[in-house]
C-alpha cells in the first residue's frame, strides 16, 4: 500500500508540476489583440477605398466622354498621369512598326571634383535585358520607360516644345527616369540629354514592300537637374 500511496502522491506532483495548456488562439486577424486588430481593420480599409477610387479614375479616364469625367476630369488627370496612362494602341487598325530606343547621357561632377560627360546608355536595351528569360517581369521594365517617351512625344512637337499643359509634366517624369537610372554612388548629375534611336521594323521575307530600316534619332536638348 506504501508503494501505491507512493506512486500516487508521486503522479499528483507531476501533474501539478506540468504547464496548463496555453488556450488556442483563432486564425488570422482574430487572433491578434485587440490594438492590433484595430490597425489591420483600418489598414485594410485603407487599402479596400485606394483600389476603389483607382478603379473609379482608371474607369473615367478610359470611358467615353461624359458628365461626370468633364467634371472632375482635372482631378482625373492629376491622379492617372504619367504612371497609369491608358491607351489602345495595341487594337489600332495600324500597329507601331517601328523599334524605339530611349538613350540618356549626363554631365556628372565625380567624387574627385572633375566635371565628366558619360556615354550615351542605351535604357531601353537595359530594360529589355532584365525581361529576357524572365517569366514574371515587373511593370517598371515593361512599360515606365516607353510610356514615358509616349507622353514625352505626345506632348510636345517636332521641335521638342511643349503643346499643352502636361509638357513640363511629361518633361519631369523623364528627368525623374533618366536620373534614376544613370546615378552613381560618389557622382553627382548635373545635366541630363535624352535622345531616341528609331528603327523601322523589316519588311517579311515573302512581301515585296520596301523598308527603310536606317537608323533616326531624335535629340532632346540637355537638362540642367535640380540640386536636392
Amino acid at each position: 500500500m506504501a508503494d501505491d500511496r507512493g506512486g500516487m502522491v508521486s503522479n499528483e506532483r507531476e501533474a501539478a508540476e506540468t504547464p496548463a495548456a496555453e488556450p488556442s488562439r483563432a486564425p488570422g486577424i482574430a487572433g491578434l489583440s485587440t490594438p492590433y486588430r484595430v490597425i489591420a481593420a483600418l489598414a485594410l480599409g485603407a487599402v479596400a477605398v485606394t483600389a476603389c477610387w483607382h478603379l473609379a479614375m482608371v474607369f473615367l479616364h478610359v470611358a467615353p466622354s461624359n458628365t461626370v469625367s468633364k467634371r472632375h476630369a482635372r482631378t482625373v488627370d492629376d491622379w492617372i498621369y504619367p504612371e497609369f496612362e491608358q491607351n489602345w494602341k495595341l487594337f489600332a487598325p495600324n500597329p507601331l512598326q517601328q523599334n524605339i530606343a530611349v538613350e540618356a547621357r549626363a554631365q556628372v561632377r565625380t567624387a574627385v571634383g572633375d566635371l565628366v560627360t558619360t556615354g550615351w546608355r542605351d535604357l531601353s536595351a537595359q530594360d529589355a535585358e532584365a525581361i529576357r528569360h524572365n517569366p514574371l517581369p515587373s511593370h517598371t521594365q515593361q512599360n515606365e520607360l516607353r510610356r514615358a517617351w509616349d507622353f514625352f512625344t505626345g506632348s510636345h512637337d517636332d521641335d521638342n516644345k511643349p503643346n499643352g499643359d502636361r509638357g513640363a509634366l511629361s518633361e519631369a517624369y523623364l528627368q525623374r527616369i533618366a536620373v534614376a537610372r544613370l546615378a552613381r554612388d560618389g557622382d553627382r548629375i548635373l545635366r541630363i540629354q535624352l535622345r531616341s534611336a528609331t528603327t523601322s521594323v523589316a519588311a517579311p521575307p515573302w512581301s515585296t514592300e520596301k523598308t527603310d530600316t536606317q537608323t533616326y534619332y531624335r535629340e532632346l536638348p540637355w537638362w540642367t537637374v535640380p540640386s536636392v
